[in-house]
């Protein structure tokens, strides 16, 4: 079949390496405009469209779908639509110029977590269980029938980088088969149980400054699904401070911890949520928290390279004993 791909970011390159191996041709991509990126605000390609490029294979990157950008799709006779994180929701007259209509990746199970932000959500959820879902495209988002579905296992360690790269690479492969079920017209779609269905909505900066109201499982949750971006902060005095890698006691009391305190009094049970307890040469500094004492492994000051705690401490150990403020609202180095 003659394929059009669309797609933006990294987590799409899996399933163009992989549909690129079949005996399905791509005859162009859809993507997104470039846009400023970094410090600098280089005007940057997308990851799509670099693959494109290397490729030789035609590029279409419209403001907006419409006429214009339905004529340049319609000239490139695709019959199916490939969608992976493309950012824009596809109207009915754009979904007419492809015959064998339109199918998506999303990573999750739907009909669970619906939306922009599945990853993260999975990981801000507890979940215990993630994948792929490959849908036929609707007009309701991630509302379509589902046609295969891809899981696995989620540990409680699991980082939303970690995740991108893992379903990136398993939504391609379940990509490739349902393209080779429609063209060989054996596909099995099945509805979604709309009554089942949750939602997660777009991440804004700022989502991961903390108010220290929330628990240590909570805090390390948040530090999983926002890493790298938006990034989980507080202030440490005026300076913002974020939290890289840390793990969660909540089983403990702050009492119950072997804490090597530099000269603090110690930790008590009515330590204020966000007091630096001390460090632990086992687990790191040692945060407490409404519910739990968190330990943190990595962390980076604004302006600062990120470090481990024990090389964090060496030029920093006037951080024990202090009660950390609110994220961040200076804005990050």
């Amino acid at each position: 079949m003659r394929l059009l791909f669309a797609g933006t970011p990294d987590i799409a390159l899996p399933t163009l390496r992989t549909l690129e191996k079949t005996r399905h041709e791509i005859v162009g991509v859809l993507t997104a405009p470039d846009a400023p990126a970094g410090r600098r605000r280089v005007l940057t390609p997308p990851p799509v469209k670099v693959w494109a490029e290397d490729k030789n294979t035609p590029v279409i990157q419209p403001e907006r779908l419409g006429a214009a950008a339905r004529q340049e799709v319609a000239a490139l006779k695709p019959e199916l639509l490939v969608v992976v994180a493309y950012g824009k929701i596809f109207g009915p007259r754009f979904l007419e110029l492809f015959p064998q209509g339109g199918i998506n990746m999303h990573p999750s199970l739907l009909p669970r977590h619906r939306g922009p932000s599945p990853i993260p959500a999975a990981l801000l959820a507890g979940d215990q269980i993630t994948g792929v879902t490959v849908q036929y495209l609707a007009l309701e988002m991630d509302a379509g029938d589902i046609l295969e579905q891809r899981e696995v296992p989620l540990s409680s360690r699991a980082t939303a980088v970690e995740l991108y790269h893992e379903l990136g690479v398993l939504g391609g492969e379940a990509v490739a088969s349902v393209v080779e079920h429609i063209a060989r017209g054996t596909a099995r779609p099945r509805r979604q149980v709309a009554e089942d269905a949750t939602w997660c909505h777009l991440i804004r900066k700022g989502e991961g400054d903390l108010t220290w109201q929330e628990s240590a499982v909570v805090i390390d949750r948040m530090v999983r699904a926002y890493t790298p971006w938006p990034g989980v902060r507080c202030r440490w005095g005026e300076t913002p401070l974020q939290l890289l890698e840390t793990e969660p006691l909540p089983e403990h009391s702050s009492c119950e911890i072997p804490i090597h305190r530099q000269g603090v009094s110690g930790p008590s049970r009515e330590a204020a949520p966000g007091t630096v307890l001390g460090v632990d040469n086992g687990k790191g500094i040692l945060i407490q928290t409404v519910d739990g004492i968190l330990a943190v492994r990595r962390l980076k000051l604004q302006a600062r390279k990120e470090a481990d705690y024990r090389s964090f401490l060496n030029g920093n150990s006037s951080i024990i004993g202090s009660v950390l403020n609110v994220g961040s609202v200076v804005k990050q180095a």
